[in-house]
């Protein structure tokens, strides 16, 4: 384990908000496009707290995940000033809670804070885990040439280069067909 299991969580669930843009989401088109859409994201993560399901949410969170992906690809230490200003301007207040099925883990605004400003503070919280641990390396761009996704890599020898199965067997059989074109009898 590279960080404590909320932090883990946390990054994971960026990972995949960021990956509803079009050319990083299964589709290939933006996922984020109506409130449903993020009310479905947001259920089978368990993120929990306020939600108002509509248009101006959908928006605000449609530019946190901008911000979040600008931020995502910075090295360590261009993220640090980014972060703090996400800790700052939102008066992120961290604490122990715990609710739900959920062991004691950290949040850092209100449960009725608007939906965008919980996510990108809880972002924040998790890429401060990622810089003191000098881990932003484990932050990264899919490997596969046609995406435009991104990915956490929580493996143990920091191997992950994919972010998901479908472009690691795109780009392994795409490699398997150039062998194969280089030397059929290989």
């Amino acid at each position: 384990m590279l960080f404590a299991p909320d932090t883990e969580d946390v990054l994971v669930f960026d990972a995949v908000v960021l990956n509803t843009v079009a050319g990083a989401s299964r589709s290939g088109e933006d996922e984020l496009m109506e409130p449903g859409h993020l009310t479905d994201l947001l259920t089978r993560h368990g993120f929990s707290g306020r939600f108002d399901r509509d248009d101006r949410e959908l928006q605000e969170v449609r530019r946190a995940r901008a911000r979040l992906r600008t931020i995502w690809s910075l090295d360590r230490d261009a993220m640090v000033d980014p972060v703090n200003e996400l800790l700052a301007r939102h008066r992120a207040s961290p604490r122990l809670v715990r609710h739900d099925d959920l062991d004691w883990h950290l949040h850092a605004t209100p449960q009725d804070a608007p939906l965008a400003d919980r996510i990108l503070v809880e972002a924040a919280m998790a890429l401060v885990d990622v810089i003191r641990s000098d881990a932003a390396d484990r932050l990264r761009a899919c490997a596969a040439d046609d995406c435009d996704g991104v990915l956490v890599d929580l493996s143990r020898n920091g191997s992950k280069r994919f972010c998901s199965v479908r472009c690691g067997n795109r780009m392994n059989m795409l490699a398997f067909r150039e062998r194969q074109a280089r030397d059929p009898l290989g």
